[in-house]
């Protein structure tokens, strides 16, 4: 009988937080980004695509490409969207490339995103990054907000 409970054991003392670990500490990088919506055909599928392209400014400096997928639905003020991008940047004095995956929604107007960092996707001088992107549209200009660490 006790052979049987072994296995679920060690999946929950692996579950457990090493008391000793230390947190990773989160910076923050602010800026602004340009950003080019390039339309994609998708036939007769009842989805928006879209290539886009952003450039950095700010704390973190560089480019990014990426894929959207969108759909508006008949009720206006309401659609949904999800998104990779590779970010090939510049970020407190390191040269790398990283992956965001989006997913948002909007309701009645009412607009929430979550945007990450794909884990393990740093690589070169990002390699180890994680975190988080938030986009804020204040006046047209696109703001930006990348709260990371290094692990």
């Amino acid at each position: 009988m006790m052979r049987a409970f072994k296995p679920i054991l060690m999946i929950l003392l692996l579950m457990v937080p090493d008391i000793g670990a230390t947190e990773d500490i989160m910076s923050k990088a602010t800026g602004t980004f340009e950003i080019t919506m390039l339309p994609q055909d998708d036939g007769e599928a009842d989805m928006g695509r879209f290539q886009f392209e952003k450039t950095f400014s700010g704390d973190m400096t560089g480019t990014s490409i990426g894929q959207m997928l969108s759909h508006r639905s008949g009720v206006e003020g309401s659609a949904g969207y999800v998104a990779m991008e590779k970010l090939s940047v510049t970020l407190d004095g390191k040269t790398g490339s990283f992956y965001l995956q989006h997913t948002g929604t909007m309701q009645a107007g009412d607009q929430s995103a979550t945007i990450l960092i794909v884990p393990d996707s740093g690589v070169d001088g990002l390699k180890g990054i994680a975190g988080n992107f938030i986009i804020d549209i204040v006046d047209g200009v696109h703001k930006y907000t990348l709260n990371y660490s290094f692990h």
